[in-house]
């Protein structure tokens, strides 16, 4: 009797477990994403036409914003979105913080939409003159490798500065008193600072970085939800080629959600790259060179190899603006 018992039990375990297997596998009923305050992204939202794409797949779409990219990629790791886009340096740190992402695709070069940024009546005048200085930013966004780049470029080491890590309203609160002599920062942020504060560019990414922007996605949704994953990646970039075609209108639909005035936002739409394409081995190995960058400056643990988390798109179609019309057409 009690092995009849024990028997029925097991049974019971292997049809729950088969069950609850079953369901993990089903392609998601919702589509989380992180989103920050600048991009093709907040267009996306904006235009609803992700959300009426998705709709003929039983998917739902949650938007979160988040103040910068190691934030999202935080929620990446734990969790809580499935999907999001960040500068260059955040997935270098979120990898070697061990989160099991894919980069998906990337915008072409932006490098005007980063800056050092001084305030309008200080007397520093070249990159060389931060030597000592307190500089604000975001510990392992995108404008930390512009901080390090500049520095390398100007004869100077990091440890030759004061780095001082605040997320991007923080950054500003310091800079605007003056607790900080210098700020990197990214739009719309920057061009706010530009416009509002009078402050002025110490030197930006032309010449020292591309300054992609990638999305990003979690290994385990991208192998249970590819479909979705591809209908992302065509929306982005036909929003893109909207937004390039469009910019008055762009400027218009963004404003209001970013709460800035047409004219700063116009200035950060213009300044971003747009056309998604898929990680080409230029990007991917642009990547390597930031992990190893970072590694040999102790900020990482250990070395990375980018090419281990590039996603590659199942269906073999193409994703970059000059092929769109032929897969459209296909």
């Amino acid at each position: 009797m009690r092995t009849k018992t024990l028997r029925r039990s097991l049974v019971a375990l292997f049809v729950a477990a088969s069950a609850f297997g079953a369901i993990t596998q089903a392609q998601a009923e919702e589509l989380r994403i992180g989103y920050q305050k600048y991009g093709t992204l907040v267009l996306l939202k904006a235009s609803g036409s992700l959300e009426k794409r998705l709709a003929d797949q039983g998917v739902t779409v949650k938007w979160t914003e988040f103040p910068a990219g190691p934030q999202l990629l935080e929620g990446l790791n734990v969790g809580s979105v499935d999907f999001g886009t960040t500068g260059e340096t955040p997935p270098v740190f979120a990898q070697a913080a061990g989160a099991d992402l894919q980069y998906v695709a990337f915008e072409p070069p932006a490098p005007f939409s980063e800056a050092i940024l001084v305030p309008k009546d200080s007397t520093l005048k070249s990159v060389a003159d931060l030597k000592g200085k307190k500089i604000a930013l975001n510990k392992g966004s995108n404008v930390h490798y512009l901080l390090v780049r500049a520095l390398e470029d100007a004869g100077l080491k990091y440890s030759d500065i004061q780095p001082v890590y605040l997320p991007p309203a923080d950054a500003r609160a310091a800079f605007e008193r003056g607790s900080v002599d210098a700020w990197v920062i990214w739009d719309p942020f920057q061009a706010a600072a530009e416009n509002q504060l009078h402050a002025r560019t110490l030197r930006d990414g032309k010449d020292l970085v591309s300054n992609h922007q990638f999305y990003l996605t979690s290994k385990p949704f991208e192998q249970k939800n590819p479909e979705v994953v591809v209908a992302l990646v065509d929306e982005i970039r036909k929003i893109g080629e909207w937004t390039k075609a469009n910019t008055d209108a762009a400027t218009a639909q963004v404003a209001p959600l970013l709460g800035l005035s047409p004219e700063i936002t116009r200035i950060a739409v213009e300044r971003q790259g747009y056309g998604a394409q898929l990680i080409t081995p230029d990007v991917v190995e642009a990547q390597q060179k930031i992990a190893d960058t970072f590694t040999d400056l102790k900020l990482i643990p250990k070395r990375l190899v980018i090419k281990d988390v590039i996603w590659t798109r199942p269906d073999g179609a193409p994703t970059t603006a000059s092929s769109a019309k032929v897969a459209a057409a296909q």
